[in-house]
């Protein structure tokens, strides 16, 4: 095989140290460098000196957890680093320590067998810490609702029948009212007196009377209450931090943010999180269809023997494909563009819904790849033109000309007639 890297190293990286073998071209074999680092930061900075002195500035590491984020920290100004899942670079059984790890993964990328993760810059990196943290954050609210939910119905407090949002003003000062007294105390009118006076209720004041008193709550139930409201309400507190530090991260991507947001279905806070995961700068994907793989969009090949087993989609794209997701749910319904939902409707007959959705956001997906490659505006017209190549237009135009010849003989025309009407 031939030799991508005359002059490369291997890193096997753990929580307190690590181990890097430089391979250069010898004859009549390679000459192997070995040497072990502390992952201190002035450890780290002595290793990347070590590097430069010996000529290396391509180097390969292992993704383990985040263990190789403080070295990729110290060495991505100055060297070529490549970022490997654990997979591509696992060595064999029974041949596994620190320092044969090292050399195994030096000769895998010496011979550019390994293939590099997707590293964004350090902007981006940051800006995605901060919308990951607020998908956590967002999980964890979410919990607390339904905990304190289930708080109120444990206590006999059918707040949730009388009131479509129990998070609302009038809800929430009618909850405090009961938490704060006691049933003999329970005052009717100042109860009612609490709701407030615009807008449409969803029942009468009899019905939330009923559903409000006699309640059923000891002291330590109103206190768990109280702490899982308090929690609800810092961790609503703390996504709004977020939200407030997001925006000022996001400044010099307003532009691209404003041509995402054309999309059907797309919204501000949807067009951030693509960003914080693809970037916008689309030359470390070398097509639409190394995207939607990355992303997890696309049927996993799985044949052996003659026999195709599961193709169903992978389970990358954590972050993005959910959010992608949530934008196709919204373009099917979209009423002002209807493009989305009539290919929706089509797949959906064949494939069924969850495919289509799959589907749907996968066309979304290359709709954006484009869009942030070339700076347009969403054009539908477009997209099927980009996706698809030209062998494959040629061969369902072959498909059509036998399936409306088959039609043709089927109603009682001849071959020569056909031969006629092509020729005239």
């Amino acid at each position: 095989m031939d030799v991508k890297y005359p002059i490369c190293c291997g890193v096997d990286v753990h929580k307190t140290f690590l181990v890097a073998v430089i391979i250069k071209d010898a004859q009549p074999k390679p000459q192997y460098i070995k040497k072990r680092f502390s992952t201190f930061n002035k450890d780290l900075l002595e290793f990347k000196k070590w590097l430069i002195a010996n000529d290396c500035l391509f180097l390969c590491m292992e993704s383990t957890g985040k263990y190789w984020v403080p070295v990729f920290n110290v060495l991505e100004d100055k060297i070529n680093v490549t970022v490997a899942n654990p997979k591509w670079v696992r060595a064999i059984q029974g041949e596994k320590d620190d320092n044969k790890d090292a050399k195994w993964i030096a000769d895998l990328f010496r011979l550019g067998m390994v293939r590099g993760s997707y590293i964004p810059s350090k902007e981006i990196r940051i800006l995605r810490e901060f919308t990951r943290y607020k998908y956590k954050l967002t999980g964890l609210r979410s919990g607390e609702m339904n905990r304190y939910h289930n708080c109120l119905t444990v206590g006999n407090l059918a707040v949730d029948h009388v009131f479509s949002d129990i998070f609302g003003k009038g809800s929430q000062a009618i909850i405090d009212y009961i938490l704060s007294t006691c049933d003999k105390d329970f005052d009717d009118e100042y109860c009612l007196s609490l709701l407030p006076n615009k807008g449409k209720r969803k029942s009468t004041n009899e019905e939330i009377l009923n559903a409000v008193k006699n309640s059923n709550f000891t002291t330590a139930q109103k206190t768990r209450i109280s702490i899982v409201k308090e929690h609800l309400d810092y961790i609503t507190n703390s996504i709004s931090k977020l939200e407030s530090e997001i925006d000022s991260l996001v400044e010099p991507y307003n532009m691209y943010i404003d041509l995402l947001c054309g999309i059907p279905g797309m919204d501000r806070k949807s067009a951030i999180i693509t960003i914080s995961e693809i970037s916008c700068d689309m030359s470390h994907f070398d097509s639409q269809r190394r995207l939607c793989s990355w992303a997890g969009l696309t049927p996993t090949n799985n044949q052996s023997a003659g026999k195709k087993k599961s193709v169903k989609i992978s389970r990358a794209g954590v972050y993005l494909k959910p959010c992608l997701v949530q934008v196709a749910h919204a373009a099917v319904k979209d009423k002002t563009n209807s493009y989305y939902a009539k290919k929706f409707e089509r797949i959906a007959k064949r494939r069924g819904k969850k495919r289509a959705i799959i589907a749907i956001a996968r066309m979304i997906l290359i709709a954006i790849y484009h869009i942030i490659k070339t700076g347009v505006l969403w054009n539908p017209s477009d997209l099927q033109t980009e996706e698809m190549p030209t062998e494959v237009k040629v061969k369902l135009a072959k498909s059509d000309l036998q399936r409306a010849i088959k039609t043709l003989i089927s109603n009682g025309i001849s071959i020569e007639d056909i031969t006629g009407y092509l020729q005239t």
